[in-house]
């Protein structure tokens, strides 16, 4: 289980009507959300930092916690009220009572597509509202959602367009490592050209204020990788980190912002885990990705820094292979879950005058 609390039943345990309510979506109906849920809510870690609400089916999620032996008391709601989010069952808010019965594990289908984006707007239009403090997402599908006819790549370009937001960045997050990405799902031979001095300068902008307002860092150490091996070696391996990347550095320098770099990427990495510093800005996908999942593949959280709303999500998919047989890990949907909640005490504690 996540954590290191004292395991009891959740049951035994009350909700703290001061705490934060935490909104989880489901994910994909046939995915390994609706089981994942359960065995991660079976921590009373999670209900020492959090009221949660479960935004999907009662009915599939009962199913997912019959895979794993979990216990899940659900009222199931078409939408939130916060004077129901009581100490004996959780709630869950099935926006237009979606019908997710005949779905089978691990088979995605329109129906699946359309009903795992529909908990997420539900989720998103209460944050946005302030009904809800944080969402802490589980695992959707691209092919799910292509079935669906649905127009968007992932989690985070929905919640982007859904809040207005232009200039945002995705962040996994653990309590050994930090690492933020200046470009995500693009090919390799592509990263060069999409790196820009202004861009790289904006993520280190964001993570700045994020480690401050979100994680209570007063001054975060921010270290930046380079592109190239050696960090270009003076040029003979690459001259992005002297034509991009040192001007990026250098502005955000300017601006106040505690920043290093560009450093090798085969060492600042670990570095980083070893205390060194709080973040690494990677310059793309598995530069980044690659360090951070050898040492929380996990448990590490995805956040998306940016919004107006505090989103953050586990750090996996649906993992169809496996849905339904209750062998899923729920380490990532957990941290997920109390990372959300701490978020948002931070992010009160910096509001409050």
């Amino acid at each position: 289980m996540i954590g290191y609390c004292i395991q009891q039943p959740w049951t035994n345990l009350k909700m703290i009507p001061s705490l934060p309510l935490v909104a989880i979506t489901m994910g994909d109906p046939v995915g390994v959300g609706p089981e994942i849920i359960p065995k991660a809510l079976s921590d009373p870690c999670v209900f020492r930092c959090c009221r949660p609400v479960i935004y999907g089916d009662a009915g599939r999620l009962q199913a997912g916690a019959a895979t794993t032996g979990a216990r899940l008391q659900t009222e199931e709601m078409s939408s939130i009220n916060d004077t129901r989010v009581g100490n004996n069952s959780i709630p869950v808010i099935n926006p237009a009572a979606i019908d997710t019965g005949g779905l089978e594990w691990g088979k995605p289908t329109a129906a699946s597509g359309m009903a795992m984006v529909a908990y997420l707007n539900a989720a998103i239009d209460d944050a946005m509202a302030g009904r809800i403090s944080a969402i802490a997402t589980g695992p959707i599908n691209k092919l799910a959602m292509k079935m669906a006819d649905i127009r968007f790549s992932g989690h985070t370009e929905i919640l982007a367009q859904r809040t207005g937001t232009r200039h945002y960045a995705m962040m996994l997050a653990g309590n050994r490592l930090k690492v933020v990405l200046v470009t995500i799902h693009i090919p390799i031979e592509h990263v060069p050209r999409a790196l820009t001095t202004k861009g790289i300068m904006n993520i280190v902008t964001l993570t700045d204020r994020a480690l401050k307002t979100r994680f209570g860092i007063p001054i975060p150490r921010i270290a930046v990788a380079g592109l190239n091996p050696h960090a270009g070696e003076s040029g003979l391996f690459g001259d992005e980190e002297e034509k991009i990347i040192t001007p990026a550095i250098g502005l955000a320098a300017s601006e106040g912002i505690n920043v290093t770099g560009p450093h090798p990427p085969d060492t600042v990495f670990f570095s980083a885990a070893q205390g060194a510093y709080d973040v690494v800005v990677a310059m793309y996908h598995d530069q980044g990705l690659g360090p951070f999942k050898m040492i929380h593949f996990d448990d590490g959280v995805n956040t998306t820094l940016g919004l107006p709303i505090i989103r953050t999500s586990v750090d996996h998919g649906t993992a169809y292979d496996i849905a339904g047989t209750g062998k899923a890990s729920p380490e990532s949907m957990g941290a997920a879950i109390i990372m959300a909640a701490e978020q948002s005490r931070w992010l009160n504690r910096e509001r409050t005058p």
